[in-house]
């Protein structure tokens, strides 16, 4: 692999998450520094995002700093010691069924701690800024695949407003100050050192403890599951995509973007919705055991199918995501029973 110059810095906040974990080792090994900024929350198990971290630092380009982005001041004197080429955010409160029951949450962490980056941003420019959005951006949405260019102003979660919000805010960032900055929604990334609250994870586990698995909508679920490998690759290649602004103010294409800013949105998914039914099979199969479903109705919060368009996305980089879920899932057993059994 290509080494990238030592000097070259970058900022990842969520650095022990699941792909903040994952994208920081992956510029370790391109011989970046990576300055790690999260939290170590709650939310899941501590001890997993810890045994991330532990691979994280054996680098000695890596530093890690403990703390709440929204914590005032913190980013803005990280921005100004470091001085980064670029950052990549991922810190942020997940998942769309907790947003209902703490609200206040997503809020602190999505919202404020967003606006701290961007202010720290604003005070110390990069090169580029990336920031993490969601699929769930799309909200109501029936027409599909979803397009960057496509209208999104119908959430149906609290956690998919935040994101929405953050993208329209940093939008204005870019614009009045003329910030380059790149927003990445994700489908349904799994994969190894992946989150365990996610369905793949709880899956797993129910099959293994022949404990039942919650299946809602009865079933009539779809998501475009996105392997963690292609996502990471996706996430590199658009470092070096840097927007500038399209000063003709003229409709680029299928390019989203913006008209008055160097700012657009990028979908990184698989291009290839599959049945929950699917996961579950692929999971049975590698696991060589059945699983016991429940049917449960639709949980609030949550859309029946999500489905990426990537033309963008191979139209800026070059690269289409290919792995299918069936190696994928092979690839996070292969893991889970390394890690846990």
């Amino acid at each position: 692999m290509k080494k990238h110059n030592i000097s070259k810095t970058a900022i990842v906040t969520g650095a022990a998450g699941f792909i903040g974990f994952h994208i920081s080792r992956r510029l370790l090994l391109e011989g970046w520094r990576v300055i790690g900024v999260d939290c170590l929350s709650t939310y899941y198990d501590v001890k997993l995002k810890q045994r991330r971290e532990e691979i994280l630092i054996q680098s000695n380009n890596y530093r890690s700093i403990h703390s709440k982005i929204e914590e005032p001041g913190l980013l803005l004197s990280v921005f100004k010691s470091e001085k980064p080429d670029i950052v990549i955010h991922l810190a942020a409160q997940a998942g769309v069924r907790y947003s209902i029951e703490n609200p206040r949450a997503y809020l602190e962490s999505n919202i404020i701690g967003t606006f701290e980056l961007l202010e720290a941003a604003r005070a110390y420019p990069p090169k580029h800024i990336l920031l993490a959005s969601t699929s769930s951006a799309y909200g109501a949405n029936t027409e599909m695949p979803y397009h960057e260019k496509d209208k999104a102003d119908h959430q149906v979660s609290f956690y998919a407003a935040t994101k929405k919000s953050t993208e329209n805010i940093a939008h204005s960032y870019a614009h009045i100050y003329n910030l380059p900055i790149t927003m990445f929604r994700f489908f349904t990334v799994y994969g190894p050192w992946g989150r365990p609250d996610m369905a793949y994870f709880l899956f797993t586990e129910a099959i293994l403890k022949d404990e039942e698995i919650p299946v809602f909508n009865n079933g009539n679920m779809e998501r475009d599951f996105t392997y963690i490998d292609d996502l990471v690759n996706s996430l590199r290649l658009l470092c070096d995509i840097i927007p500038k602004e399209n000063t003709t103010g003229k409709d680029i294409n299928i390019d989203s973007l913006s008209p008055v800013a160097p700012f657009r949105v990028v979908n990184i998914g698989n291009n290839d919705p599959k049945a929950l039914i699917k996961l579950i099979s692929a999971l049975e199969l590698k696991l060589e055991k059945k699983a016991n479903l429940k049917m449960l109705p639709m949980q609030k919060g949550d859309v029946t199918a999500t489905w990426a368009s990537n033309k963008l996305l191979k139209h800026l980089t070059g690269f289409t995501p290919s792995v299918t879920l069936e190696d994928g899932i092979s690839h996070f057993i292969d893991w889970y029973k390394q890690e846990y059994q």
